[in-house]
């Protein structure tokens, strides 16, 4: 594995057994650097949250399968025993979900419950477990720490909460910080708090995020480089500069198109991406974005694209007619 890279997803195919057989819900490969924040973005039923499931085999292992690597200093996460796997869990890779309530112990204090993730972990006295939970709330921003270890959870805002389980995502130090959609239950201005605290843990700790949204002006302000997911596939990859500049898939340069602006003409519709995200026993022949596709030809309907480097390979992207000019403009 190169020694830029912390993590290494390779051919990971994740699968749900069903009454009807096996239904591949995701087929990627992809990396995440050293210290940097990655977005992961695409419409819900792309695939982003069951990718980030997988890499921590969160899901119940009787209902899925895996099969490919995800490389952690060059050991595979997918055929360790689940002892090992919950080791790394909090220690080297920590997530962060987007409903914290659902997340948090109602009937615990905030203290216990960062306090009891500590030393589930790390072999060290109450009194420093205590002193550690004091500040890493102090790291997230939660005013006066001393005194919210005694608050229960119903006790905090939805953005206090958030920040909690962003102190417990990172009481062990982990080296990958997973983060799935974690302002979608916040209003504007705590979501802009939030981002600005993943960009600050990043910068003093040094960590890697990997950050899934459906909000490209979250990505824009936030990450280093982007994936676009549609239907389990990868369909685009690239830095946020090279993304947001010249888009190459007819569906990141829909979903750009989308974006609200400020000094755009209020009278005009928004633009919309017709149809919706077929389901996973439904998958198109072909390119799975052609059924959508304002642009897509016969060829697109009947042969598979696969993921191709371009830009003299500081992108990726899945469409046959990429480097073609497409009359779609993005601005």
């Amino acid at each position: 594995m190169d020694s830029t890279n912390l993590l290494e997803v390779k051919n990971l195919k994740t699968s749900f057994h069903t009454e009807e057989g096996n239904v591949s819900a995701i087929d990627v490969s992809f990396r995440i650097k050293k210290g940097e924040i990655l977005g992961i973005v695409g419409e819900s039923g792309c695939g982003k949250s069951v990718t980030a499931q997988s890499i921590l085999r969160l899901l119940d292992e009787k209902a899925v399968s895996y099969e490919g690597e995800v490389l952690l200093n060059d050991v595979n996460l997918l055929t360790l025993p689940k002892k090992k796997m919950q080791k790394i869990h909090g220690n080297e890779i920590s997530m962060v979900f987007q409903d914290p309530l659902s997340s948090l112990n109602p009937a615990y204090t905030i203290g216990n419950q960062i306090i009891e993730t500590i030393r589930a972990h790390k072999k060290v006295s109450k009194k420093d477990a205590i002193e550690k939970s004091i500040e890493l709330l102090r790291l997230v921003g939660i005013p006066a720490p001393e005194a919210r270890l005694d608050d229960y959870p119903h006790q905090l805002s939805g953005g206090m909460r958030q920040r909690v389980m962003i102190a417990m995502a990172l009481a062990c130090e982990p080296k990958l910080l997973i983060a799935d959609e974690p302002t979608t239950a916040l209003d504007v201005t705590i979501q802009a708090q939030i981002m600005e605290l993943f960009i600050d843990i990043n910068k003093k700790l040094d960590m890697s995020i990997m950050l899934i949204t459906h909000d490209l002006g979250v990505v824009a302000e936030v990450c280093d480089r982007v994936i676009v997911m549609y239907l389990g596939q990868i369909i685009e990859e690239a830095t946020v500069k090279e993304l947001f500049k010249n888009p190459k898939h007819p569906y990141t340069k829909a979903l750009i198109k989308s974006i609200p602006h400020l000094d755009g003409d209020r009278l005009k519709d928004l633009q919309v991406i017709d149809g919706t995200v077929p389901t996973l026993t439904n998958i198109p022949n072909g390119c799975r974005f052609s059924n959508r596709c304002e642009f897509a030809t016969h060829h697109c309907k009947t042969k598979v694209p696969q993921l191709v480097d371009i830009n003299n390979k500081t992108a990726k992207v899945r469409c046959w007619y990429a480097e073609e000019t497409v009359s779609m403009e993005v601005n």
